[in-house]
């Protein structure tokens, strides 16, 4: 590769950087390229970009881009990033159960809005809610409010209507 061509993966692989509020680090030796293309796959669905770079060259764009020194003595052998949106649970529960299922795509490490975490953290990462799951369960405690005073009025309006038909029952007797 020339130097810029190298120039300009570096500047595409800030831009990702820059973009992403996380970033997770998986070795991805071993697994087949059946398995990559259904990771990948898998990823996209959750709006997460996987990238393979060449470690030297990731290695000069996070250190263009500060703050991600934990990365550094990661980045030997086959090195994957997931880059993510706002969904970053997704992206470790994609790497969970494929580990899990297969014992390959061992996770790293991740840093998420800044904040380091390490290997060991994958499981608590992958058993936290999504943005989605959050978002329904404050969608659902607004509405069970709701459904409840409804059927408040509903009762009062029914019991209502049954006393005045009980009344009409006995004028008319």
């Amino acid at each position: 590769m020339k130097k810029e061509e190298k120039g300009e993966m570096i500047e595409q692989i800030k831009e990702l950087i820059k973009k992403s509020p996380s970033m997770f680090l998986v070795d991805y030796r071993g697994v087949n390229v059946a398995d990559i293309n259904k990771i990948r796959s898998d990823f996209r669905k959750e709006g997460v970009t996987y990238k393979v770079f060449k470690n030297t060259l990731f290695k000069k764009a996070l250190e263009q881009s500060g703050g991600f020194e934990k990365f550094n003595p990661q980045l030997i052998g086959m090195i994957g990033i997931a880059f993510t949106g706002e969904n970053f649970v997704s992206a470790a529960k994609v790497i969970k159960k494929y580990f899990d299922e297969k014992q390959k795509l061992s996770f790293k490490g991740c840093y998420i809005d800044s904040a380091y975490y390490g290997a060991d953290q994958l499981n608590t990462i992958a058993s936290m809610p999504t943005k989605d799951e959050i978002m329904a369960g404050i969608v659902g405690s607004i509405a069970a409010p709701a459904s409840g005073i409804v059927g408040a009025i509903n009762a009062v309006i029914r019991d209502l209507v049954s006393v005045i038909d009980e009344v009409g029952k006995k004028k008319a007797a």
